[in-house]
């Protein structure tokens, strides 16, 4: 049996072996908006618990409207320009209008990967969109502390702007339990200080900082009161199936809005499974989210609990640009250096991470549940070492062999990788 895993800007397909059973896990069928550009501008004039954006938009002379980094398959094309030509039919002045790059702490987005993320030129020719720089002091606002003492410091170009407004794809997220929304404003837009103390170890190692929990997640609440520093705050948030075609979008108050669309697509993406299984397939869910090992770790996290203690868990990411940031290598140097059980000890007692480790933190957690088990066909032999893990050759020698070793014929699949969170039902 052939199955084709999400994997660069196609696929990867793996031939089963002939004993193998598999089970392919994927989101029920979705539906899909036929005219989705049509469908954003009835978001915008029908919101959640807020006025239409027109009516919001009049007599504003200022508007920073948020979008996620080139990681995050945002269908930008279709959300910009209903927003920004709605803007300027309310009055607000061209010139006072900028996109922003949620970028967080990752590299910014520019020349023609710019164009490939907002998806419009029209956009680009119109309105200023510019990059967000966590390293830039002087281009924070400090808003204090949050009740938990996290410092909140966020890009001046949204706090002080008229009308604020976060842009997002709202998805299962490792740490966050969603994407979206909130998420794009923190980390999005925030300084290193406020990442690299919510991204710590005390955060990063609470039970709830996990796929598809809000309740109690640390970092869901650090993030839900910055948004109370930033009221009124609004958001456009939408949902792709596994085609990436537009499945649901909304608009409205930033965290009334998300919650519906988080309770849309976690009747999808959360996959009751009957069983555990010795041996997992997966994906780092392609392109553009399979372009660095960093995000790879996403894909590792996702079936963790459908992995059987013991077992192997294979994963395929094209790794195109190599490992990600020089930090995330030396936190993976760490890791290599000394072991699991040393680098968790190691990071421990910090109050602020060093940028990009929680990454490396993650990658500990299916590494304690079984083997990880990688095929990163652009990664070059020097950042194979740097992974930590077992890389490959072939997907289907590797489950060949964990068939084999396990003595169960019994494969989970996951094609589109971390957008499916599969969940023991035993």
């Amino acid at each position: 049996m052939d199955v084709d895993l999400s994997y660069g800007r196609g696929s990867l397909t793996v031939r089963l072996p002939d004993a193998c059973q598999p089970t392919i896990i994927r989101k029920p069928a979705m539906p899909v908006i036929a005219q989705p550009i049509e469908a954003v501008k009835a978001a915008l004039a029908a919101p959640v618990g807020a006025a239409p954006l027109a009516e919001l938009a009049r007599g504003k002379r200022s508007a920073c409207i948020l979008i996620c980094d080139i990681t995050r398959p945002v269908p930008n094309g279709l959300l910009l320009g209903p927003i920004i030509r709605t803007l300027l039919d309310a009055g607000v002045p061209r010139e006072g209008i900028v996109v922003l790059v949620a970028t967080g702490l990752h590299r910014p987005n520019l020349g023609e990967e710019l164009a490939e993320l907002v998806g419009d030129p029209w956009v680009l020719d119109t309105v200023r969109v510019e990059n967000h720089y966590a390293r830039d002091d002087a281009a924070h606002a400090d808003l204090g502390l949050t009740p938990h003492g996290t410092a909140v410091k966020i890009d001046r170009r949204f706090v002080e702007a008229e009308l604020r407004i976060a842009t997002g794809l709202v998805e299962p997220h490792f740490m966050a339990g969603y994407s979206g929304g909130r998420k794009v404003i923190a980390p999005g837009v925030a300084h290193a200080e406020t990442i690299t103390t919510f991204h710590s170890h005390r955060f990063m190692a609470d039970p709830l900082a996990e796929n598809c929990i809000l309740d109690g997640n640390p970092l869901h609440r650090e993030q839900l009161a910055i948004v109370e520093m930033l009221r009124p705050v609004f958001a456009v948030n939408t949902v792709i199936d596994e085609h990436r075609n537009m499945s649901f979008v909304n608009f409205g108050e930033i965290v009334e809005s998300h919650l519906q669309a988080v309770e849309f697509i976690r009747g999808y993406a959360q996959v009751a499974v009957p069983r555990r299984f010795a041996t997992v397939v997966t994906s780092a869910a392609g392109y553009p989210l399979d372009k660095t090992y960093y995000q790879t770790v996403k894909g590792m996290v996702g079936p963790m609990d459908i992995l059987a203690p013991g077992g192997t868990l294979i994963i395929a990411s094209e790794c195109s640009e190599g490992m990600g940031s020089e930090e995330f290598v030396e936190a993976q140097k760490r890791l290599i250096a000394l072991g699991p059980d040393g680098f968790l000890a190691n990071i421990a007692a910090k109050r602020y991470a060093d940028i990009d480790e929680w990454q490396t933190q993650m990658q500990v957690k299916p590494m304690k549940v079984g083997q990880v088990k990688l095929f990163a066909g652009k990664l070059s032999t020097a950042d194979r070492a740097l992974t930590g893990v077992d890389v490959l050759d072939s997907v289907e020698d590797a489950v060949a062999a964990s068939i084999r070793a396990s003595g169960d014929a019994h494969v989970a699949v996951i094609p589109e990788g971390p957008y499916v969170v599969p969940v023991y039902r035993g």
